[in-house]
């Protein structure tokens, strides 16, 4: 029975099972798959961008999982069988990919990335990306369309190799160096301890190629040696254990920040020199505080689950403006490059798990640029005498919060997770809650002597699940919110709401 390749779309990548060795996880993302896959995107792009498939260039690379030599040679082999000139450019990271699109040296007309990014060790994909940024989920439906239509593998060899890793970790070099105003040879970053978590993903090169030859010390950092079967921690920001690792790290070197990447380096996050954790709304309100100077009054754009406070911090202590869309980091960053088409400024586009792009770096979501802004903040700081800390002084505390995932039990979960949205809205209308706009799902923010803080109840795109985020400033606040909710949701028997008892 031949393979259904659409099923191996995940959003605006492809993702799949590329491993055996977890219990009722069997392989998908085969190697045939991958060359039809390739060849399909030769196809695509040759259309895309107008040009003959003989005179296309596309850059390949992959993350550190220990399927990615074999799933890049078979991808590689199907794009060169079209015709296209492909360029094995080996260990690589996701956001570097995008640039071989750009970078002179190399101006590929398209890319891929075998990477799944922070997903356990069996599990493999594929981003693509040409000149204009990512591929939409429309793209990949049409990639794949095509891939399922080619019967059978196709060879062909590489038109040759690049090291692009070290073009790309130059380009943030002398980033940070022409941000501090450095000459070549300087050493901007002496006197700073900065510590590096990769967790065993691409992220390692951060440290010997940038921070230690601008002068940075580096003790402490753990785990910056590529190994795809992740020994250590999940490679992923959002982690527990991976963010109690980078804390410890950062802590017992007395270093001044921590940095941890997830595989592919597309996401970042912090550690403050106390080991305060900085995600979430917080490393969204530091990015927005480093940028408020050069863009006064611009428009910030993050998912629909970031905090009232964030919304204080950014419009009442920054004099930003602040709007929560919908989730899913395509979604923010193509929002963000709607808002700057129509004269809009919008620097920065944010989900609450560290996907960030900047309006001045191609809207791209970079971890490791991310980490370049960081750490010019903190270097800047450090030569006026004050922490990088103090940029996010202001940022009201943490409430207490939990998210609860209400399984819809109706066939049509779409029509009835519509009803409930409907119903719920109507209810809070009839007591007066403040309801400020959403983009998705209907969300209502307390403020008075009953309850402080918010709640968010959300329909999933794909899944018969509606989530409910809450947020109250005490767990007392948390709790009256609660009870609105079994309120507003009550009566309704194909809901499963036991995760809030």
């Amino acid at each position: 029975m031949e393979q259904n390749l659409m099923k191996l779309q995940n959003g605006s990548d492809v993702r799949g099972i590329a491993l055996e060795g977890v219990a009722d996880e069997h392989v998908n993302l085969t190697e045939n798959a991958c060359n039809r896959i390739g060849q399909a995107f030769a196809i695509w792009l040759s259309k895309k961008c107008g040009k003959n498939i003989a005179d296309l260039k596309i850059g390949i690379g992959r993350d550190a999982r220990v399927t990615g030599p074999a799933l890049l040679k078979a991808t590689a082999a199907g794009m060169a069988s079209t015709g296209a000139k492909v360029y094995d450019c080996g260990l690589a990271t996701t956001p570097a990919m995008f640039m071989s699109t750009v970078f002179d040296q190399t101006k590929y007309d398209g890319s891929a990335m075998l990477t799944a990014s922070h997903l356990p060790f069996n599990r493999n994909g594929i981003k693509f990306f040409d000149v204009n940024g990512g591929l939409e989920h429309d793209d990949i439906t049409d990639v794949l369309a095509i891939a399922q239509e080619k019967a059978e593998s196709g060879t062909a060899d590489f038109a040759g190799s690049y090291a692009l890793l070290e073009t790309y970790a130059a380009h943030l070099k002398n980033t940070i160096a022409k941000e501090l105003g450095a000459k070549d040879g300087d050493k901007p970053l002496a006197g700073l301890h900065i510590v590096v978590d990769a967790g065993n993903g691409d992220g390692g090169f951060f440290v010997d190629k940038i921070l230690q030859p601008l002068g940075a010390d580096t003790t402490g950092s753990a785990f910056l040696e590529p190994d795809g079967m992740f020994p250590n921690h999940i490679p992923n920001p959002e982690n527990k254990d991976a963010m109690k690792a980078i804390q410890n790290a950062t802590t017992s070197s007395k270093a001044d920040l921590g940095l941890i990447f997830d595989t592919d380096v597309d996401r970042m996050s912090a550690v403050f020199s106390d080991g305060t954790e900085v995600n979430r709304d917080s490393i969204i309100a530091l990015f927005s505080a480093i940028l408020a100077p050069s863009f006064p009054g611009s428009t910030i754009i993050t998912d629909s689950v970031t905090s009232d406070r964030l919304t204080f911090f950014l419009e009442k202590k920054l004099g930003l403006k602040h709007l929560r869309y919908m989730r899913g980091y395509k979604n923010v960053i193509n929002k963000c490059i709607e808002l700057n088409s129509k004269g809009e400024v919008s620097p920065l586009a944010m989900e609450t798990s560290g996907h960030g792009a900047l309006k001045d770096n191609y809207y791209l979501d970079d971890g490791s640029f991310l980490a370049v802004k960081l750490i010019v903040a903190l270097a800047k700081a450090k030569k006026e005498n004050k922490k990088i800390e103090d940029l996010i002084g202001d940022l009201p505390a943490a409430g207490v919060e939990g998210e609860y995932r209400f399984k819809i039990k109706a066939e049509d979960f779409k029509a009835y997770g519509k009803n409930v949205l409907e119903t719920f809205k109507k209810r809070a209308s009839e007591k007066n809650f403040d309801m400020p706009e959403s983009f998705e799902g209907i969300r209502i923010s307390f403020h008075d002597e009953n309850a402080e803080g918010w709640m968010l109840l959300r329909l999933s795109l794909h899944d018969p699940v509606m989530p409910l985020n809450v947020e109250g400033k005490t767990q007392k606040d948390k709790d009256a919110i609660i009870a609105y909710a079994k309120e507003m949701i009550a009566g309704f028997d194909q809901l499963d709401v036991s995760c809030l008892n």
